[in-house]
């Protein structure tokens, strides 16, 4: 079997577990080994494809880490829980007021306790936004 062959398995192979793990910590592997198989299709022998694979490898490494590093720090752009909850509109089913504000609110098909901060009674059939969520209870303004 030709050295090349063996190469285009290589970078085959890497490329799959690249795939599988999307890690981005194969595909400078798999950069590498494809420049391995260029360089050995083109006449090198094993010794001068491996010293392609390894260089290019490393040069991929050196530019491709960074950018994978600053990708898995980013934080979710997608809210789940109760989270996901803050900023939807909710309809009051009892009246939130009193001294302590508490009613309750329809929100996402749910009934949940709610509360209000510093506002005034509002009243059964009004709608109310999710300021946000503490505990089971919805802090929420009209």
């Amino acid at each position: 079997m030709d050295d090349w062959i063996v190469w285009l398995l290589v970078t085959v192979g890497f490329g799959v577990a690249e795939a599988l793990t999307l890690s981005l910590f194969l595909a400078p592997f798999a950069v590498g080994a494809l420049a391995g198989t260029v360089a050995s299709a083109a006449g090198a022998d094993l010794l001068p494809s491996a010293a392609v694979f390894a260089v290019v490898t490393a040069v991929s490494m050196l530019l491709l880490r960074p950018v994978a590093r600053r990708h898995l720090r980013q934080p979710s752009t997608t809210r789940t829980g109760t989270d996901a909850l803050v900023g939807r509109t909710a309809l009051v089913l009892q009246p939130l007021g009193g001294p302590e504000g508490l009613g309750q609110v329809r929100l996402d098909g749910e009934v949940w306790t709610a509360r209000t901060e510093g506002l005034d009674e509002i009243p059964a059939g009004s709608t109310v936004t999710v300021l946000e969520i503490r505990g089971a209870t919805a802090v929420v303004t009209d």
